[in-house]
């Protein structure tokens, strides 16, 4: 079958993805916890892996950066593949006080500054929410695991290096927890197949207080938010 971002045949993909930003973290996933372990993607270098994890059938897929991208494969994977849910293991910038680099967070809802939703014609403004089985097992598994999790609002952005100075500011007085690029795509993109969708986020550096992780940290440091995921 294939699609022209995703060379998998069908049945090669499993009914849940991990699907980390990093194409080389999907690798690093499939290496330390999966078994059995088959590559059905390289195009483009986003690499796509299915194996199992204590028995059960999983994959885990690159998702890229930003709405665009992970609108591309999320859509591919629900519509083309049979996919039930998406669960996005990502990196984000803490903006509140009581959030820490390291810190687990989940996305209660994703903000964003996009007009991804703009092709629904919607008659209002769409608030993106995940499914909420997978949120309330995550946080649960989250607290079994006695990490440090917070759950709230995200902010979904489309620009990395934003003009306005004080575009972070405004969005930390309205309480959102951390921003990244891709939650809210990857939920409307589920809302609109009637599937399911979670984002997990690791706080990779904090946009008020001096801390932050290296490249190769973000790649491998997450285990956490890794185990946490594959247990969904």
């Amino acid at each position: 079958m294939g699609t022209p971002h995703n060379a998998a045949e069908k049945g090669q993909i499993a009914k849940t993805v991990l699907m980390p930003g990093d194409p080389l973290r999907a690798k690093y996933i499939a290496d330390t916890y999966l078994e059995n372990v088959v590559c059905f993607n390289t195009v483009r270098n986003m690499l796509g892996y299915t194996g199992t994890y204590k028995g059960k059938k999983i994959s885990v897929m690159g998702g890229g950066m930003g709405m665009p991208s992970i609108g591309i494969y999320s859509y591919e994977l629900y519509h083309f593949y049979d996919v039930d849910q998406i669960i996005r293991i990502g990196s984000a910038g803490g903006l509140q006080d009581d959030v820490d680099v390291m810190d687990i967070v989940i996305g209660m809802g994703a903000c964003t500054n996009s007009n991804y939703a703009e092709q629904y014609e919607i008659p209002g403004t769409f608030a993106p929410i995940p499914d909420y089985g997978l949120l309330e097992k995550a946080v649960n598994l989250a607290r079994e695991k006695g990490a440090n999790v917070k759950v709230g609002n995200i902010l979904s952005s489309d620009v990395f290096y934003h003009d306005r100075e004080d575009f972070n500011d405004r969005w930390r007085r309205m309480g959102v927890l951390a921003i990244e690029m891709e939650a809210a795509a990857l939920y409307m993109n589920a809302a609109r197949a009637g599937k399911k969708a979670l984002c997990i986020l690791t706080v990779s550096d904090h946009l008020y207080k001096e801390a932050s992780l290296g490249a190769r940290e973000r790649e491998t440091g997450f285990h956490q938010m890794m185990e946490i995921a594959l247990e969904l």
